[in-house]
């Protein structure tokens, strides 16, 4: 592998379980074998690394969810279906819950370059749900529901309120 994808893979790792602020850029060059000029030729600081990071967190996590999707009879039970692939991802990912909302804590509000990356990815989320189910006050509700759900599940780590979510949304579907 070249260092550029060496330090995105081990970035892929440590931003998403440690954190972004416990993971500093010499364990990052350390632990992807890389030299500290050739980390610096690809990334000019931590923050363009991040953004770098949510994006490829971004591809990865669409094209999980699509391939976990892809089989769902119709599109209700596409939209169930996304809430089983967040009990895929809590049991993949021990309950880490999502990146992008990890990695907003973190930063400082006025960090408008990590927040627009994270705002882009939350808009294609709600914009998912909006194809699927083409009616917007529900969708907005679907998106509310998901979300909601990958917080608390990492708080309680537990799948108890995304169950209790699709069963929320058969009878707003059904309706």
């Amino acid at each position: 592998m070249l260092p550029k994808e060496r330090i995105l893979e081990k970035t892929f790792t440590l931003f998403h379980k440690q954190g972004y602020n416990a993971t500093g850029i010499n364990q990052i060059i350390e632990e992807a074998k890389v030299a500290k000029a050739s980390f610096y030729q690809h990334f000019k600081s931590k923050e363009d690394l991040c953004v770098a990071f949510l994006n490829q967190r971004h591809s990865f996590w669409f094209d999980e969810l699509e391939k976990f999707t892809l089989n769902a009879e119709d599109l209700n039970s596409k939209v169930l279906s996304s809430f089983d692939f967040l009990i895929f991802m809590n049991a993949k990912e021990n309950f880490r819950g999502c990146s992008f909302l990890n990695i907003l804590s973190e930063i400082p509000p006025d960090n408008s370059k990590i927040r627009s990356v994270i705002q882009s990815h939350k808009s294609d989320l709600w914009n998912y749900f909006r194809e699927i189910l083409k009616e917007e006050q529900l969708s907005d509700h679907v998106y509310l529901l998901f979300e909601s759900c990958i917080i608390e599940s990492q708080l309680f780590k537990s799948n108890e309120l995304i169950e209790q979510s699709k069963k929320i949304i058969q009878t707003l579907i059904l309706k």
